[in-house]
């Protein structure tokens, strides 16, 4: 009953805040005004339809994050040469604010899907790479030693020893990276988008929405939640043997 305490505080507050008269009800909706525009973009259509543009995004976007970090991070935790040739490349690439690729995506991929899943993809790959490559910096010696003493090749080490070896940091990266994808969304959607959460973000504000506004901010939210859950949970099956301090 914990968890819930401070999300039934909030509901209170902005239940008294809404209905007081002390916030005009054009600068924030009702939580039954929210409640009865969910209905409704639900019984539409329009709920089903922006919500599966959304999640398709972010799925696409990540699965690509996913391989293309998996292949580099590898490459640079393994290789000092690749780290010294790559790794301050990425390093700084990750440094510049997501909002700073929209204009040259636009202008290299036009403002169709590929825009779109590019931008996703940017925002959940590099927690995915760098929590890669510090795992394989931080694997034992010792495993690599037995490794390379049973004659394995490099790319066999890497694929047999380094990265099972990383797996809990991995899938840390990859929860991390997951919830990246939804930030990265809203930037995504709120550019020339058609569909989606963050275009319904948009049409409530061009409309003065609140309602719709705040139907789509829930929404972010408990997609964010969901799939940061969902991550948990595939962390326990697949490193539930480390042994690690109970949370």
């Amino acid at each position: 009953m914990v968890r819930f305490a401070v999300p039934l505080a909030l509901l209170a507050a902005w239940w008294a805040a809404s209905t007081s008269g002390f916030i005009k009800s054009y600068q924030l909706a009702s939580p039954r005004d929210v409640v009865r525009e969910l209905f409704e973009l639900a019984a539409s259509g329009l709920l089903w339809r922006d919500l599966g543009a959304s999640i398709e995004r972010v799925a696409l976007g990540f699965g690509i994050a996913l391989v293309f970090a998996l292949v580099l991070g590898s490459l640079v935790g393994g290789s000092r040469f690749a780290e010294r040739a790559l790794d301050p490349t990425l390093q700084a690439i990750r440094a510049v604010p997501s909002l700073a690729w929209v204009p040259l995506i636009l202008l290299w991929l036009g403002i169709g899907e590929t825009a779109k899943i590019t931008l996703v993809a940017i925002g959940a790959f590099f927690p995915i790479y760098v929590a890669l490559v510090s795992g394989i910096h931080g694997v034992d010696r010792k495993l690599v030693e037995v490794g390379t003493i049973f004659g394995l090749s490099r790319f066999a080490l890497i694929a047999r020893v380094l990265v099972p070896a990383t797996l809990p940091q991995l899938l840390v990266g990859a929860r991390i990276g997951l919830t990246q994808a939804w930030l990265f969304l809203v930037a995504a959607e709120l550019l020339a988008a058609t569909n989606g959460l963050g275009f319904l973000l948009t049409d409530g504000q061009q409309t003065a929405r609140t309602d719709e506004i705040l139907v789509a901010i829930l929404l972010f939210a408990a997609c964010g939640k969901l799939s940061e859950s969902a991550m948990r949970l595939l962390e326990k099956r697949l490193a539930g043997w480390t042994d690690t301090v109970p949370a």
